[in-house]
């Protein structure tokens, strides 16, 4: 155990001089089992912290601009660069539909280009909630 410097004139707040007292007013085996279940409540507080700082921070999406004209396979690649936080097995049956719908149906581009900014937004709201 490191050795730390007290003060020797260290003002007390009243809690402290309340401790203080009680501290004084037991005898030595009650003294060691209000210590020792003082640096229970402390351990158990520095858990508490240390796994509040361990909880991660949800991933923000990279800020991608979308350009004036965008083919479909373009913007499906820049949503997920721009998502890369996401796990893209789970939107491929989608973004395929709506892949699908421009290629074989005659969506427009800029119609599908909407769509799939709302898919990934929409999955990437539910990563968040995940967290």
């Amino acid at each position: 155990m490191a050795l730390q410097y007290l003060p020797t004139r260290q003002k007390l707040s009243s809690k402290e001089r309340e401790l203080l007292k009680l501290f004084n007013s037991l005898d030595l085996q009650d003294q060691a089992s209000l210590l020792a279940f003082a640096d229970f409540l402390a351990s158990r507080s520095r858990e508490e912290n240390a796994e509040q700082a361990e909880e991660p921070m949800p991933l923000q999406p990279k800020s991608i601009p979308r350009p004036a004209t965008e083919s479909v396979v373009k913007a499906i690649k820049r949503l997920s660069s721009s998502y890369y936080m996401l796990e893209r097995d789970k939107m491929l049956d989608d973004t395929s539909s709506l892949m699908t719908a421009h290629v074989i149906q005659g969506r427009s581009a800029h119609s599908v280009i909407d769509d799939l900014e709302e898919l990934f937004e929409l999955h990437y709201q539910r990563y968040l909630n995940k967290m």
